[in-house]
């Protein structure tokens, strides 16, 4: 975010926050804080029942607190799905995407 990103945010600008509990919640509570202070609309994916998150984001995805080494597993869900259903509301085709050469190696 430091150099570069940060600059292009504005409230026309989404930001999708991964901010589970563990080792970087507070840097990530920070980064959050730094978007919302330059008006950028804050999707954030968190542990349910995280009050903190959920009191400072415009939209929160939730995962089960589970296992550290599981959460990642948990956590790619609801973000594949947000992918998605953002490419299908752009009118993108999800089972072709452009530039994707399929190639088959006959033996």
């Amino acid at each position: 975010m430091k150099h570069g990103p940060i600059a292009l945010i504005d409230q026309n600008m989404p930001v999708v926050a991964i901010a589970l509990q563990g080792a970087v919640y507070e840097k990530m509570i920070s980064q959050i804080e730094q978007v919302k202070a330059r008006k950028g609309l804050v999707i954030a994916l968190a542990h349910e029942h995280d009050e903190r998150i959920a009191g400072m984001t415009a939209h929160v995805l939730t995962i089960p607190k589970s296992h550290p080494l599981l959460s990642p597993v948990l956590a790619v869900l609801p973000l594949q799905l947000l992918a998605y259903y953002i490419a299908l509301r752009r009118g993108c085709d999800v089972d072709q995407p452009r530039n994707l050469a399929k190639s088959v190696t006959v033996e």
